[in-house]
């Protein structure tokens, strides 16, 4: 998701550059409301599990996008779906580029010997790339961020709209390499409850998130847990309409940078060189592991890897910390 997510400042900037162009967005249904917002661009669904699946899925997908008669196709995905899409499309000699992830130096940034630590070019620009080599060249210092969205009245009616600023906490991350302990993230949360000025809004899915959002909810006044409740577009409404998002290096940090909202993002073993910092955030608000302590950081891309020892690295990121950089914003 977070992937997908980050598409979308690039999109922005590409539709306001050339507004000539229309844009056909391909992507799985569960991520289709990300686009909302966006003009000239329209959203097709890619059934990657049944209609879509396998080769022959590909073909009848390829025969189903054929008829928009596209002047070229823009792969920010490369992976082996799209790369059989790419031999398709070659048969109408459709000009087709794909992105450069960049695993050389990836790799290079994230090897326990001889690691290369430094600042990679941002997934962001790798998609920007794409484009340039299409035709269309984009400037992303340009990129302007979504607008708030109008709150539904569900919406509504879960945060019980008052006075207080709101504060979004996304404690969950696709790797346990990403997560803050819940015991840390929870005394952050007992600390803004405590000052009674802010509603804290609880974001996550699955059925063990809910459950432990919905008790930590339970335990604070000001806490509302929001997992389990909403879509994801009506989570979109609600994270567009926040002050701050604090979140682990995930979806949920790219999602309100989308619409602008500062986002506080925490990183264990993954580090922003590795180009998924959040789209137009400050540097300062990327709190990060003691790499002192722990010097293999980043021991992966997405997280996945903990080499021994590692499981702490976390923990070197105090809570108090964390407070001051949020109220820091809140108040600032």
């Amino acid at each position: 998701m977070g992937d997908v997510a980050m598409t979308v400042p690039v999109l922005r900037a590409l539709t306001e550059n050339y507004p000539e162009i229309q844009l056909t967005v391909l992507t799985k249904k569960p991520f289709m409301p990300i686009f909302d917002g966006l003009g000239n661009v329209e959203v097709k669904e890619a059934d990657v599990k049944n209609r879509h699946k396998g080769l022959m899925g590909l073909w009848r997908l390829y025969k189903e996008l054929k008829p928009l008669n596209f002047d070229a196709v823009a792969d920010l995905h490369n992976v082996l779906r799209s790369r059989v899409l790419k031999k398709y499309f070659s048969l109408e000699r459709i000009p087709f580029a794909q992105i450069d992830k960049g695993r050389k130096e990836k790799k290079a940034l994230t090897r326990t010997k001889n690691k290369v630590f430094e600042q990679l070019k941002s997934t962001h620009q790798r998609y920007a790339d794409v484009f340039a080599e299409l035709g269309f060249p984009i400037d992303l210092t340009k990129a302007k961020p979504l607008g708030r969205i109008q709150l539904s009245e569900k919406v509504l009616g879960l945060v019980h709209q008052d006075t207080k600023k709101w504060v979004g906490i996304a404690p969950f991350a696709a790797h346990e390499g990403k997560m803050y302990p819940l015991e840390a993230t929870e005394e952050i949360i007992k600390q803004l409850n405590n000052t009674d000025k802010y509603k804290i809004l609880l974001f996550g899915g699955g059925a063990k998130e809910v459950e432990v959002l919905g008790r930590l909810a339970k335990l604070y006044k000001n806490v509302e847990c929001m997992a389990g409740k909403l879509h994801l577009a009506e989570e979109l409404q609600l994270i567009s309409n926040l002050d701050v998002m604090l979140s682990m290096d995930s979806g949920n940090a790219h999602m309100a940078a989308n619409y602008g909202i500062p986002v506080v993002t925490l990183w264990g073993v993954t580090h922003p060189y590795a180009g998924f910092y959040p789209f137009g955030q400050p540097m300062e608000n990327a709190l990060m592991a003691d790499r002192e302590t722990y010097p293999l950081i980043p021991t992966s891309i997405y997280g996945n890897k903990v080499p021994e020892g590692y499981r702490d690295a976390m923990k070197t990121i105090k809570p108090q910390e964390v407070l001051e950089r949020l109220v820091g914003i809140l108040e600032g």
